[in-house]
């Protein structure tokens, strides 16, 4: 799948027209239609505020590679909010939605998952908080999964079972499985 198709199929699931996309982004109607016809990309910023908007990695959105697709989950949205603690305990997000997103090129001693949680949609896109980091495919499955029963069960909060310790290092703040002596 190339990036236009992507861009243009993100665009019609989170139900925008093309002028509608362009005014969240600053562009005109017209760049959103080279983009999705693969006549010209969108600039490093614009693809950046795609990835936050979608709640995708900028990865799925340039990388052409069809298996990417099917290792990045599309998370679920329940019918209602939760209260769920970020991953540092340093804030509560009322989650109206849930998704995950593969790290490609993480290092061995890096998170392979990140979870985010929705806050809120306003005419600027979503609003995104990330939740925490996981160290497999299946225990952010798990962690989604164990939220969507939450949900279900109408429970107001849930508090992250799954997510792996980590640390920030480097000059750039990189997300690191913390190492426990």
């Amino acid at each position: 799948m190339t990036t236009g198709s992507k861009i243009s199929k993100l665009r019609k699931e989170n139900n925008y027209t093309q002028e509608q996309l362009a005014v969240m982004l600053g562009v005109s109607r017209q760049a959103i239609s080279k983009w999705e016809n693969d006549v010209a990309y969108p600039e490093t910023d614009k693809i950046l505020k795609l990835s936050e908007l979608f709640g995708c990695s900028t990865d799925y959105i340039l990388r052409d590679d069809d298996n990417l697709e099917s290792e990045v989950s599309s998370g679920c949205q329940p019918p209602g909010n939760i209260m769920i603690s970020s991953f540092d305990n340093k804030s509560v997000v009322a989650c109206q939605n849930v998704q995950c997103s593969k790290i490609l090129f993480a290092c061995e001693d890096e998170p392979k998952y990140i979870l985010y949680g929705t806050d809120g949609v306003s005419f600027w896109g979503r609003h995104n908080t990330t939740l925490g980091w996981y160290k497999s495919l299946e225990e952010v499955q798990r962690e989604i999964s164990e939220i969507t029963e939450a949900i279900g069960q109408g429970k107001p909060s849930y508090k992250l079972k799954y997510a792996a310790e980590i640390e920030f290092v480097g000059i750039f703040g990189q997300p690191k499985l913390k190492k426990h002596l």
